[in-house]
């Protein structure tokens, strides 16, 4: 029995999906159908019952579920001890990450991992339900860290790290009643239609609580995934937006406003499990709280 075997069947049942499975292994689906088959001829059962619409445990795949997943999870404490005995780390580092992190250049970070690290391969992930679903992957299992964006007390079972912390300012036109103002309080935007990200997202969730505090709701007439997108649409006159101080600064044709009566926070977060994270995941903790003096590449 071999740990790829384990990855497969672990991925397609809790996926319920050959075809997402493939994708969260990164090999083709005909692949892990193979591997599957030879996992239940070497057990001498059937583990999965499909069917044209879906993929089900049987009585024998739900009863070897837990021990495969235990199974992985050793794997990964055996590798990480190895490394840490011999001052190495290997592995793989599965990374999640919102599709806007203002206030943090991933790319130079993941470089200088990569550099000091060259031993642990990288694979990065966003979710389309933002850090509710990047939290629930690192709670499945599915990430070894993830960077978020939450209001509250943090999830149970997760640490979280505190990254980044940019402010979010009023974004409108210079043609806006409001452009003139040195700033302005939520209930001054009652009226006004927002370009902003789904709901769930952090910085999202950031405005809506602004908004629930005093008592208003507001109008999101246009959802967006990028910072950059919605300093677009209200250049152009789609409606005002509450981004980051850093985004659309370039852009002459919009005014950024402070928020007066309201702490707009944007926070970013790296989350990972308070037990049991990897040696890759700990090592990018440790370089992230080394943030503040980026490393210079190599020529």
């Amino acid at each position: 029995m071999e740990l790829r075997q384990l990855e497969c069947f672990v991925a397609v049942a809790e996926e319920g999906s050959f075809t997402r499975a493939a994708a969260r292994v990164h090999v083709v689906q005909s692949a892990v159908s193979a591997t599957i088959a030879s996992l239940e001829r070497e057990l001498g059962a059937t583990l999965l019952e499909r069917t044209s619409r879906r993929v089900r445990l049987t009585e024998a795949g739900r009863a070897f579920l837990e021990p495969a997943r235990a199974a992985l999870v050793a794997a990964r404490t055996a590798r990480d001890a190895v490394g840490t005995a011999t001052g190495t780390i290997g592995g793989t580092l599965r990374l999640g990450t919102m599709s806007s992190l203002a206030g943090l250049d991933l790319p130079r970070l993941l470089g200088t991992f990569y550099r000091r690290h060259p031993g642990v391969e990288i694979r990065l992930a966003t979710s389309a339900d933002g850090s509710p679903g990047l939290v629930q992957a690192l709670d499945h299992g599915h990430l070894d860290a993830a960077f978020v964006s939450l209001i509250g007390p943090p999830p149970r079972g997760l640490r979280l790290e505190l990254v980044a912390s940019t402010r979010l300012l009023l974004a409108a036109p210079r043609s806006h009643r409001l452009a003139q103002r040195t700033s302005v309080s939520i209930r001054d935007l009652a009226r006004e239609a927002f370009v902003d990200f789904p709901a769930g997202y952090g910085n999202r969730a950031v405005a809506d609580e602004a908004f629930k505090t005093v008592g208003l709701d507001r109008q999101v007439a246009i959802e967006i995934t990028d910072v950059e997108d919605g300093a677009t649409y209200v250049r152009n006159g789609l409606g005002v937006a509450l981004l980051p101080e850093s985004s659309g600064r370039t852009a002459s044709e919009l005014v950024h406003i402070p928020i007066a009566d309201s702490d707009l926070l944007w926070k970013i977060f790296l989350a990972m499990p308070e037990t049991h994270a990897t040696a890759a995941a700990r090592a990018l903790r440790t370089l992230v709280a080394q943030a503040e003096q980026p490393e210079t590449p190599e020529p």
